[in-house]
């Protein structure tokens, strides 16, 4: 390499380093939970195009519903020095050790869509998440309003034990139907967010309570469980949607194919695009040191049979989920 030649790449290699993070690709680890949704399939889909729009290196790491694996898929990235660390727990709890390790390399790290403990809150730059009591007070206030003061009975799909997002979902939903004495959960179990488990523990429901006569409504914690409780419905031979109401929170494309047949009857939406607020934040944070706030909060939206959900399901089908 000529002398010139030489000066000429060193220079190239200053004005690299000079550049702004936003100007020179940022490489950023997500430590996502799984795939145990549609929704979180979609979480993923949607943060991989957010990161090709700002042309960020984004390095996932799939978990597989294991909070294990996404100790050391941060210790990973710590060790590969990236840019920042997206994280999606999988629970709330046993986080300070290893975020600590985040803050001491100087590394930023943001929530997506769920919140740890509030012991942890220094460890994190910001959480980018839906308020997930407000959507369960959504869904809550809306089988309130459409059973008006006819007693219902409700059986409950819960998330995963230990998630925020479900012990949250759940406070929402309880304290919204607290306030109407004609309406009672009878029955609440994990479904722990997967079609699967959620049809297995809508069949012991019916099951428990006269092939499902004493049932009024059925409120899942997300979409996929529903889904797989409108199909042991039918299997009972029961009418999901008419016979037993459904409520669940998610929007993915399916829960909107099911209302379309008249199958669901309600569901609030969580944004999968959590990825987009987070790149913002962090683009300002090393560029400019732009401190943003502790929590960015998604919309949630609800959604009926009267949205025109064939419309919705076309929209959405694409995404991923």
């Amino acid at each position: 390499m000529t002398p010139k030649v030489l000066l000429a790449a060193s220079a190239a290699a200053a004005l690299l380093l000079a550049l702004p993070a936003s100007a020179a690709q940022l490489t950023i680890g997500f430590s996502q939970i799984g795939s145990e949704s549609g929704w979180r399939a979609a979480e993923t889909s949607v943060s991989k195009q957010e990161a090709a729009k700002r042309k960020v290196n984004l390095k996932i790491a799939d978990a597989q519903q294991k909070q294990e694996n996404q100790i050391k898929a941060i210790r990973s990235f710590i060790a590969q020095n990236v840019d920042a660390i997206f994280l999606a727990p999988v629970v709330s709890t046993g986080w300070d050790s290893v975020l600590k390790e985040a803050k001491e390399a100087k590394i930023p790290v943001v929530l997506l869509d769920r919140d740890i403990d509030p012991s942890g809150k220094d460890l994190y730059l910001t959480a980018v998440t839906s308020d997930s009591v407000h959507e369960g007070a959504v869904a809550g206030d809306w089988l309130a309003k459409t059973v008006g003061t006819k007693a219902c009975n409700i059986v409950e799909l819960q998330g995963t034990v230990g998630a925020s997002v479900a012990a949250n979902r759940k406070k929402g939903f309880d304290t919204a139907i607290a306030k109407h004495a004609n309406l009672k959960v009878l029955r609440s179990q994990t479904g722990d967010f997967t079609r699967a488990k959620g049809k297995e523990v809508m069949e012991s429901f019916i099951k428990a309570e006269g092939g499902g006569k004493s049932i009024c409504a059925v409120y899942a914690h997300n979409d996929d469980m529903m889904v797989g409780a409108i199909q042991a419905m039918k299997e009972a031979g029961l009418k999901p949607g008419k016979d037993i109401l459904t409520v669940s929170i998610d929007a993915v494309p399916d829960i909107f194919k099911a209302m379309a047949a008249g199958e669901a009857n309600a569901t609030v939406e969580l944004t999968p695009n959590m990825a987009g607020p987070a790149l913002d934040a962090i683009a300002a944070f090393k560029e400019k040191g732009t401190v943003p706030p502790k929590w960015i909060q998604t919309e949630s939206k609800l959604y009926t049979a009267a949205d025109d959900p064939q419309k919705i399901y076309d929209s959405k089908k694409g995404l991923g989920y």
